[in-house]
């Protein structure tokens, strides 16, 4: 009889997550079986679920699933052909978008797709880093290339990845200014921003101007907006508007989506080449490599994640429901316990 474990499970599309049991997953010669002592919510959990994000994936997962991406936890049990990683190490990452599954006792992940997990961080402040981790870091050194002096706009400073993407652009020397509402304001000063507006009373591009770099983690108008405030040659990288022609080459999606983007993305498109603006849709994927350099960041007391409440597994519907409100600071985190596989 194959064992079982506790995991939020999404059997159908567009259905609400259930705590529930399930076999424990099988490994394949180059994963690992991690006993997962803490994972994280992030959007995209709820936006696999509904189908809203399956066109931009290469790959994605196939129902049933195992809900969450973002994880630490200790490896006990490796495959054939792993080489990196040994029974007992404690790991952390973000797994790949078809293989979801972090909201669990035991997940299995590729090798490549993770890291060590730092030292210096509890297994929930691990969890808390992958994904917000990485997609600052491309945003910001890879599709912005901040350097020193220059301008920058996080939209949400108080959110996952705003918290993460303004202590980065603050260790490359830039200047930061952010939204966020008064129950956010001091978060994200503390964390180093220079100029804070509240965006429930300003609007921001009444205030920001000749901006060099905006990062868009809200879509719709205000990534019109954000598009209009940035000076020429300047740069726009969006994690919430509409991916393009450029996002469907880059990921090689093929001609029909290219196609379909160009067309749904026109008016962003056209309104940055208007502007002689650099317009950039993200949507991450796992990176081992890069989860190691979010590593160095850590250990060189550059970085650190921030939680806005942490909820036991027996929680977990509750927590998720809690991320969803929006109202979280930081990130909502769930701790699993200790599971041996005997």
């Amino acid at each position: 009889m194959d064992k079982v474990m506790q995991a939020v499970l999404i059997n159908k599309k567009g259905t609400a997550p259930e705590l529930t049991e399930t076999t424990i997953p099988a490994i394949g010669a180059h994963d690992l079986l991690v006993n997962v002592r803490a994972a994280s919510y992030n959007p995209v959990d709820n936006r696999v679920r509904k189908g809203n994000v399956n066109i931009v994936m290469k790959k994605k997962p196939g129902f049933p699933f195992v809900m969450g991406y973002d994880f630490a936890g200790t490896v006990v049990r490796v495959g054939s052909d792993v080489t990196k990683f040994n029974l007992g190490d404690d790991v952390y990452g973000r797994t790949r978008n078809d293989r979801p599954g972090s909201f669990a006792n035991f997940m299995a992940v590729d090798e490549t797709d993770i890291a060590v997990k730092p030292q210096s961080l509890s297994m929930s402040e691990a969890a808390a880093l992958p994904l917000v981790g990485l997609t600052a870091y491309e945003a910001l050194h890879e599709r912005m290339k901040l350097t020193s002096g220059k301008k920058i706009l996080i939209l949400a400073g108080a959110g996952g990845v705003g918290t993460i993407a303004i202590q980065m652009a603050k260790q490359m020397d830039a200047y930061v200014a952010t939204t966020a509402s008064k129950k956010g304001y001091d978060l994200v000063k503390r964390l180093g921003a220079d100029e804070i507006i509240d965006y429930h009373t300003t609007d921001f591009s009444d205030v920001f101007h000749d901006y060099d770099t905006v990062l868009d983690t809200q879509g719709g108008d205000d990534l019109i907006k954000a598009l209009q405030i940035v000076k020429p040659s300047g740069t726009v990288v969006s994690l919430a508007g509409l991916p393009d022609a450029k996002f469907a080459s880059e990921q090689q999606l093929g001609w029909f989506k290219a196609r379909l983007f160009g067309l749904v993305a026109h008016k962003i498109t056209k309104l940055a080449a208007q502007k002689r603006v650099n317009y950039h849709f993200l949507f991450m994927d796992a990176d081992g490599d890069q989860v190691t350099n979010l590593t160095k960041f850590v250990e060189a007391g550059a970085l650190k994640p921030v939680i806005d409440r942490n909820f036991n597994f027996d929680d977990a519907i509750e927590a998720i429901d809690y991320a969803m409100s929006g109202h979280a600071k930081g990130k909502v985190i769930m701790e699993m316990p200790a599971v041996s596989l005997n």
